[in-house]
């Protein structure tokens, strides 16, 4: 169902590029926010980076951090994914809150972008040093990205949300409905996604996904985060 916002702009016939105004303002001339340029930030000199984990997230970290020219260590046998300095950890969202994950502890988004300058969602714990929380941006910013801090809620925004489109499409294929690529062909030709749902899952994983999904349906309950039986199955295999 479309949220009352949409369906007003429907009837308004406020259709974006269409007609030249929806959310956005399109008519020429129009004043849209300026992009600030992203400046690479070094870290300061004699900082330990460890990476930890396995898979798409800790080989992106591993690639962003040569990118930056700054050498770490890498420990696979983690429980946990993500970034270490110092013993502080910065590790993506499993849609558990950091508060609930430890004191100097902070989760980013699911990054779509590795371009400079990307915007990156952070939260940090509740029980964080002050220094450690004023350091994470700059961690972020030296790899790449444009940390916008928020609230330090389930699942955060973007991971949440992909990882719904995964959910529901993975059932749709389960159900018969259609095939893999039919679905990513859907969503980018008929709502204009940049990629389809499994091409969001190639790059991260099944594992990720229903670990996330878990986490919200064991706060939230209902049939809302349910995980599709297709899509645990992947996981299971991964882990195989």
């Amino acid at each position: 169902m479309p949220s009352l916002v949409q369906r007003e702009l429907v009837e308004g016939e406020l259709l974006g590029r269409k007609t030249g105004r929806g959310f956005y303002d399109y008519t020429p001339g129009a004043a849209n926010p300026a992009v600030p340029e992203h400046e690479p930030v070094p870290l300061p000199e004699g900082e330990l980076l460890r990476v930890h984990g396995r898979g798409a997230v800790a080989e992106r970290l591993c690639q962003l951090l040569a990118r930056a020219y700054r050498p770490s260590q890498r420990r696979t046998d983690s429980d946990w994914s993500g970034l270490e300095v110092h013993g502080a950890q910065l590790r993506p969202t499993d849609g558990r809150p950091a508060t609930q994950l430890g004191a100097d502890v902070a989760v980013f988004d699911l990054p779509l972008s590795d371009a400079p300058g990307a915007v990156l969602a952070l939260a940090v714990s509740e029980r964080a040093s002050a220094a450690w929380a004023e350091a994470l941006g700059q961690w972020l910013h030296a790899l790449g990205w444009n940390a916008q801090r928020i609230a330090d809620a389930l699942g955060l925004v973007v991971a949440r949300t992909i990882a719904m489109l995964i959910n529901e499409a993975a059932d749709a294929v389960h159900q018969g409905v259609c095939d893999e690529g039919a679905a990513d062909a859907a969503m980018k030709l008929g709502v204009n996604y940049p990629q389809g749902p499994f091409e969001w899952l190639a790059g991260w994983s099944a594992v990720g996904v229903v670990r996330l999904l878990d986490s919200l349906d064991a706060h939230y309950r209902g049939e809302r985060y349910r995980v599709s039986p297709a899509l645990r199955r992947r996981a299971w295999k991964e882990n195989a």
